[in-house]
């Protein structure tokens, strides 16, 4: 599998990534252990989790498969904080406490003494910036992370991120990473040519539009898919419209004509975006995510990406263009 450099950082990352938001859950540690056990084996580096992901169970189990199914050297892990449970439901907190606590936390799961890549989750509208920016910055400072960044954070609050970490003993902001697939490419208003000018590596999760790409529900709701279960039916159910059928469409014509899978061209589309550092698929199972990984030997031909572009431009208007 290509590795590829993450942004200006030195740090480098499979083009594709493991997801892990549905482990613990409705992955269990058998398919979990076989999922990592594949993805290693096919050159996959980049392990993709967070503190929210099964109130932590999720890194439970990533904890217990290192050094036991694979060797922590061989994986780049990457773990998110800023979203807590409480009994009235998710809270978003990214207060330097909150932050530090749930890095801590996460560490202690996963049974590592610092990952290499943490992120914010989401942004905080309460906590000041400066105060979320210095928890990142002692995140690195103390060894626990060695490389920061934001998740789902938009364009201002990034470059104003990487401008308060860019001094020149500072830490710097290696990575974004935010949802970005043919179904949803909001991200190319502003916060792609932001990471592209301030040398950012973005991680696109939900690359195939969380599964409504692969084409499975173009005619039913199969039983067992994500948009079939009670507490996913919310997180797929955007993509049900008939915008995104005609998208749908488009990559299914496209991947017949390949005598490819429709999971093959729409990651395609996504890797040959120059923006991309990597693409993170969050397989339920170990056949979903096999899938991915032989996507990643197709490269579109020119009339076909063209074609997708087209099919699924952006609608931008004042001020990003002018």
């Amino acid at each position: 599998m290509e590795h590829r450099q993450l942004g200006r950082s030195g740090l480098r990352v499979s083009a594709l990534g493991l997801g892990t938001m549905t482990w613990a859950r409705d992955t269990d540690e058998l398919d979990a252990a076989e999922q990592l056990r594949d993805f290693v084996d096919a050159g996959g580096t980049l392990v993709d989790t967070a503190a929210s992901y099964a109130d932590g169970d999720a890194e439970s189990l990533i904890g217990s498969l290192l050094g036991t199914k694979v060797d922590r050297r061989d994986v780049v892990l990457c773990t998110k904080a800023g979203v807590r449970r409480t009994s009235a439901g998710p809270v978003v907190d990214a207060s330097r406490g909150a932050l530090l606590d749930s890095l801590d936390a996460s560490l202690a799961r996963l049974g590592t003494d610092h990952v290499d890549l943490f992120l914010v989750q989401a942004p905080d509208a309460r906590a000041p910036f400066t105060e979320t920016l210095s928890a990142l910055r002692q995140a690195v400072t103390s060894g626990r992370a060695r490389y920061v960044g934001l998740s789902n954070h938009p364009a201002w609050s990034t470059a104003r991120a990487a401008a308060l970490l860019d001094g020149p003993d500072d830490v710097g902001l290696a990575a974004v990473e935010l949802e970005y697939s043919l179904l949803q490419r909001g991200v190319e208003r502003e916060v792609v040519p932001a990471a592209q000018a301030l040398g950012l590596g973005l991680l696109a999760w939900s690359p195939l539009a969380r599964g409504v790409l692969t084409g499975k529900y173009r005619r039913s709701l199969p039983a067992d898919s994500r948009a079939a279960s009670a507490h996913l039916a919310g997180f797929v159910e955007p993509y049900l419209d008939q915008e995104s059928a005609g998208i749908v469409e488009a990559v299914v014509t496209a991947a017949e004509g390949l005598g490819r899978a429709p999971l093959d061209v729409a990651l395609s589309w996504l890797l040959g975006r120059t923006a991309v550092a990597g693409a993170i698929v969050g397989a339920r199972t170990p056949a979903q995510l096999r899938a991915s990984l032989a996507a990643t030997d197709l490269e579109l031909p020119v009339a076909v990406r063209a074609a997708l572009d087209d099919v699924s431009e952006l609608g931008v208007g004042y001020p990003e263009r002018w």
